[in-house]
């Protein structure tokens, strides 16, 4: 299983990028081992559209493009879901591996959020609460998240959970 972090916008250099580049080197040496053979980034121009729905619908265009057939998708929208355990989350993707899904992609829309229409594909939609998070620190989390998943999956002791 692929694993692939589609995100609209680049990031610039400087911490945030440096620090989600060493979530991204710590998933790919991790995941191999555990049935993920890439871990990817792909960055989405952001769309030049006047309006807000538009370009959200071009952005998740562009999105959805990145998305193969029968991958499990996870979208992060401020509307998702803010309740879930890290340990639930590795369970859903393990169990998307071990359906033998050939990807998994998870989706950071742009500074407008995210089209109804890539909701309503995603499989699970996430949020990192309710507060509004600079982009740059949401792909960090995402990237932190990812590595997360793959350490419990292993049983690595990095995630300390209740036990």
């Amino acid at each position: 299983m692929r694993l692939c972090i589609v995100a609209v916008g680049r990031m610039k250099n400087g911490p945030e990028r440096d620090l989600a580049a060493r979530y991204q080197e710590r998933a790919i040496a991790l995941g191999r081992g555990l049935g993920f053979p890439a871990c990817d980034l792909f960055e989405i121009p952001e769309s030049r559209a006047r309006r807000a729905p538009d370009r959200q619908a071009e952005e998740a265009q562009a999105i959805l493009a990145q998305v193969p057939a029968n991958a499990a998708l996870i979208a992060y929208d401020e509307r998702g879901r803010s309740d879930l355990a890290s340990e639930t989350i590795a369970e859903r993707v393990g169990l998307w591996r071990d359906a033998a899904r050939p990807a998994l992609v998870i989706a950071i829309g742009g500074a407008d959020g995210l089209d109804g229409s890539l909701r309503r594909r995603a499989d699970l939609i996430l949020a990192f609460g309710a507060a509004t998070l600079p982009h740059g620190l949401v792909r960090v989390l995402v990237w932190e998240q990812a590595y997360r998943t793959l350490t419990i999956l292993a049983g690595h002791p990095y995630h300390r959970g209740e036990a």
